[in-house]
């Protein structure tokens, strides 16, 4: 029996592990990446439970090095990779001026362009075939300017306006490209970022991984540009893409007094 294979980034915990689990369940095979060695074996034998098999790449996607071996593996037509999950990416919460500054270049490069770089040889390689897909994770930061995670939030709304524009362009090719805004979903990346797990957000605010990964992954098969997984995250990223600027400075200086 023929199985596609998806290639997911920052695939060792978190939403990249649960789509890992439920691609595996829906009969992909996977190519795992991650810096971790030890937590991307054990995720590959769980994969590996469900009839997956599994590739494991240990990259560090926040350097050259790191972002060219990924893109040597999406051109190898010898195994074609048929999704590309850019999910790996991080954020630190802090004033700018309090962060030191290679650490926000550093998140930079992760966030932006290790996902520009790998969406291009997604596609590069996809477009002759005429099908694929590719999955960018922003954020529902993406929708207004955060004082205390201003570089984070930047970098998301980078990769949802990138990703909107690339689903255009992608579309003649017959190429699916879909961006999934999470709120905030308790995982690794809290602690990463120097948050609590629910970065002092109400419950009813929380979303957790599985259900991230589920909902990105429905919206990709369904061909959706953009989808805000949680009714109420929805609902917040439609109003607040509704508000002036000034409003939605306002909106992010007073949320962030409460992210710790």
């Amino acid at each position: 029996m023929y199985r596609r294979r998806a290639l997911i980034t920052g695939a060792s915990s978190g939403i990249g592990e649960c789509m890992a689990e439920q691609l595996a369940a829906r009969g992909w095979d996977l190519v795992l990446v991650a810096r971790r060695a030890d937590e991307l074996a054990r995720v590959a034998a769980t994969v590996r439970t469900s009839g997956a098999d599994a590739e494991v790449i240990v990259a560090d996607l926040s350097t050259s090095a790191g972002i060219e071996s990924i893109e040597a593996r999406i051109a190898d037509e010898s195994r074609p990779v048929e999704m590309v999950v850019n999910n790996a990416g991080y954020g630190r919460f802090g004033k700018i001026m309090e962060l030191d500054a290679a650490g926000e270049s550093n998140e930079i490069f992760l966030n932006v362009n290790a996902l520009m770089r790998l969406s291009r040889a997604a596609l590069v390689a996809m477009a002759p075939r005429r099908r694929g897909a590719i999955l960018n994770v922003a954020s529902v930061a993406s929708f207004l300017p955060f004082p205390g995670f201003t570089t984070y939030a930047a970098t998301k709304a980078f990769v949802r306006s990138f990703t909107l524009a690339l689903h255009e362009e992608a579309r003649p090719h017959g190429v699916r490209v879909t961006c999934v805004a999470p709120g905030y979903t308790p995982s690794g990346f809290q602690a990463r970022g120097g948050l609590s797990s629910t970065a002092g957000q109400p419950s009813f605010m929380l979303t957790s991984s599985a259900f991230v990964a589920r909902v990105a992954l429905d919206a990709v098969e369904s061909g959706r540009a953009l989808v805000v997984p949680g009714l109420v995250n929805a609902i917040s990223a439609r109003f607040l893409s509704l508000m002036p600027s000034g409003v939605q400075r306002r909106i992010g200086a007073y949320f962030s007094r409460f992210t710790r």
